[in-house]
């Protein structure tokens, strides 16, 4: 666990191990830079018009209010606790899991975390390659180089691609839902049913979309909210995301779909946003859209190589931008292979698996012990509600798909600490008295 002096002096720490201290957090400003640059992206974009498509604009719009409005909750629950300790996720883990057991749940969002770094870079050299019909591996390639050298700076990095990322999805994005539904008619728009209207998708599944999107990164929160000053300034960050910036590029794209009406929509084609402005066969705003697309991408693929280089960082006992070089080359070879295509079957995956360990991180550290350190090496009463929640979620994405599996997930993890730890307490009890 060496520190490289040069790295520290011009890069700053990154307090992998330990908590960020008073004198290096950062302004609301900044660490609302940071969230925004996150979820204001083009995926967030082609979700929209995913759930457009599938559910028509009024159910995709309420699918997105309802979720984005859960989102905050549970993103401003968690990055409060990471605030007020200064702790990144896999330091909370250890204290709800064990100082052994985090590394399972740390390791699991660590891992898909890297899965969305290669899934966000393979799309890149992907809608690269169909636009300009340039070598799709050359510029995957280069786009997952160039995504590691922001990660690499750290916190900073994630800030200053912020400030480059944001303002164009603002002005961009915000132009092509605006001339797209002024050319289609805004009643059009919003009475769009959807391309299979006789069968839409149901409301359940469009939340779970919406929840998964940002679960993975949601959860571990803590990574980016430990540099908030205050609380204020935490939730403050975490409103910035949800639901403002992921709101907004959903409607991005869900209200171009809906102005478009294509009978067959395929946005990680080029019915997207991105496809739109190339559709205008103007040079200038090719070349805007080019650069736009490297910096958008760019930008959630650092947030998420930073989050999967900070867990594991802490489980390998090292340094996030050491780790940040291995993880990145793993992810570009992935990106090679396409894994972008498994899109929807990822966040089914994300709905089952993720929503209860926050859920069980919340329950324990603001209603069962509050105040907790990290003490013991293994909680199984941790992990015996996390196996409740995803076999809660497995039963209703099996049995009742039309039902959000990502919020029976999460409730059902947190009423199940609540409920183990109500009958250890009991045993506990039980016990003593006997004796």
């Amino acid at each position: 666990m060496s520190k490289n002096p040069v790295d520290e002096l011009i890069l700053g720490d990154e307090y992998e191990h330990q908590a960020v201290p008073a004198k290096a957090r950062r302004s609301t400003f900044s660490v609302s830079m940071i969230w925004l640059g996150f979820p204001m992206i083009i995926t967030g974009a082609m979700t929209g018009s995913i759930l457009v498509a599938g559910m028509g604009f009024k159910s995709a719009l309420t699918a997105m209010l309802i979720g984005n409005a859960f989102m905050f909750a549970y993103v401003g629950a968690l990055g409060t606790l990471g605030t007020t300790r200064g702790f990144n996720f896999a330091l909370l883990a250890s204290a709800v899991f064990g100082k052994k057991g985090y590394v399972f749940a740390s390791g699991l969002l660590s891992t898909l975390l890297l899965g969305w770094f290669a899934v966000q870079t393979g799309i890149t050299g992907n809608l690269i390659h169909t636009a300009f019909d340039l070598n799709y591996l050359v510029m995957t390639l280069i786009a997952g180089l160039l995504y590691l050298a922001i990660t690499y700076v750290g916190i900073h990095g994630l800030h200053w691609i912020g400030l480059i990322s944001v303002p164009l999805f603002v002005v961009l994005g915000g132009w092509v839902a605006f001339d797209s539904a002024s050319t289609a008619g805004w009643s059009k728009v919003v009475d769009y049913a959807g391309t299979n209207p006789e069968m839409p998708m149901a409301l359940g599944v469009g939340l779970t979309i919406v929840i998964s999107l940002f679960i993975d990164a949601g959860t571990v929160t803590a990574d980016f909210n430990r540099w908030a000053k205050d609380t204020k300034g935490s939730l403050i960050a975490t409103f910035s995301a949800f639901p403002f910036a992921n709101l907004f590029a959903m409607l991005v794209g869900g209200v171009m779909t809906a102005a478009l009406a294509v009978p067959n929509p395929q946005p990680f084609g080029l019915d997207n946003m991105f496809g739109y402005m190339l559709a205008e066969h103007l040079g200038w705003l090719s070349v805007i859209a080019f650069v736009f697309l490297f910096c958008n991408l760019g930008s959630v693929c650092a947030h998420c190589l930073y989050n999967s280089a900070v867990g594991w960082s802490r489980i390998g006992n090292g340094r996030m931008r050491t780790f940040s070089i291995g993880l990145a080359l793993i992810g570009i070879t992935i990106a090679a292979a396409n894994v972008w295509a498994l899109f929807i079957p990822w966040l089914s995956l994300l709905g089952i698996l993720v929503p209860p360990i926050g859920s069980i991180i919340l329950a324990d550290l603001y209603f069962v012990r509050p105040g907790a350190e990290i003490g013991a090496n293994w909680r199984p009463r941790a992990f015996a509600a996390w196996f409740i929640g995803s076999l809660v979620a497995y039963g209703v994405e099996t049995y009742a798909p039309q039902l959000s599996t990502a919020i029976a997930a999460f409730i059902a993890g947190g009423l199940g600490y609540l409920v183990l730890s109500k009958l250890g307490d009991r045993s506990a009890s039980a016990v003593s008295a006997s004796r």
